[in-house]
């Protein structure tokens, strides 16, 4: 069993940054593909980026690619989201999800609560 908490969400301005993290617990983190995804009131859970297990390669929707940047400290057990230039249309859930394979498809088998972005225009 893995458990995930995302923190790290809030109101922010368009332009502005803010950084997700994701602590993960029971089970060797750094063995798992993990990845965040977010999902917007009315809209369907769309993949944000992915970090495959050992953390050398990464994965990234278009609609965030050279934006954010997702990274992965296998000693804190604890998955990042940076987030940079942030746009009204980022405003959703975020969600960290592990443990499935590699890429930005919802096939995960775990996942945290959730934290929350605003982005202001």
């Amino acid at each position: 069993q893995v458990q995930l908490v995302e923190s790290g969400g809030g109101s922010v301005q368009a332009g502005g940054s803010l950084r997700l993290s994701c602590v993960a617990s029971g089970y060797s983190y750094i063995r798992l593909h993990m990845g965040w995804f977010r999902q917007a009131p009315g809209k369907e859970r769309e993949g944000v980026a992915a970090i495959i297990s050992h953390g050398g390669i990464t994965r990234y929707a278009d609609s965030v690619s050279g934006r954010f940047t997702i990274s992965k400290d296998n000693a804190k057990n604890t998955l990042y989201l940076q987030m940079n230039s942030l746009k009204p249309e980022d405003t959703a859930m975020y969600y960290c999800a592990a443990d499935g394979p590699f890429g930005l498809s919802p096939r995960y088998n775990y996942w945290g609560q959730g934290t929350q972005v605003t982005v202001s225009s």
